[in-house]
């Protein structure tokens, strides 16, 4: 599995504006920018916006990773950005140990990241999961 599948997997397609489990206005394949409450797209508009919303992740775990990536581990990390957003990965200890070059210590920093207002919610256990095998199938 790579970046693009763990995404499209955990999200799925809705073409319809609706709540993620954290209460974000979402639409397609997880996008969120700009979306309104009763937005409504067609299936080709929402795999153009996923590419361009995973090429934007893609860049920005480019922008603070130093450390040497596989395709695996950028797309696990892609996955992570997507979800999160950067902000959460910039201060995160993962990206810490990542940095160091610690690949098996930041693989087990994806398991911290779980909840959503305080709350463990599954989905989010399954795809940081995912994410940390994949991670670590490089």
């Amino acid at each position: 599995m790579n970046g693009r599948e763990i995404i499209k997997h955990f999200e799925g397609c809705k073409l319809e504006a609706y709540r993620c489990p954290a209460g974000v206005l979402t639409i397609g394949w997880g996008h969120t920018k700009d979306v309104k409450s009763g937005d409504k797209i067609t299936q080709s508009m929402a795999d153009f916006l996923f590419e361009q919303d995973y090429k934007e992740a893609e860049r920005q775990v480019q922008e603070v990773v130093t450390a040497l990536l596989t395709e695996q581990q950028l797309g696990a990390l892609t996955s992570f950005v997507f979800n999160l957003g950067i902000g959460q990965l910039k201060v995160s200890t993962l990206l810490k140990k990542l940095n160091q070059n610690d690949y098996k210590g930041a693989a087990e920093e994806f398991r911290k990241w779980i909840y959503s207002k305080g709350k463990i919610l599954p989905g989010l256990v399954k795809r940081r999961e995912m994410e940390r095998m994949v991670f670590l199938d490089a």
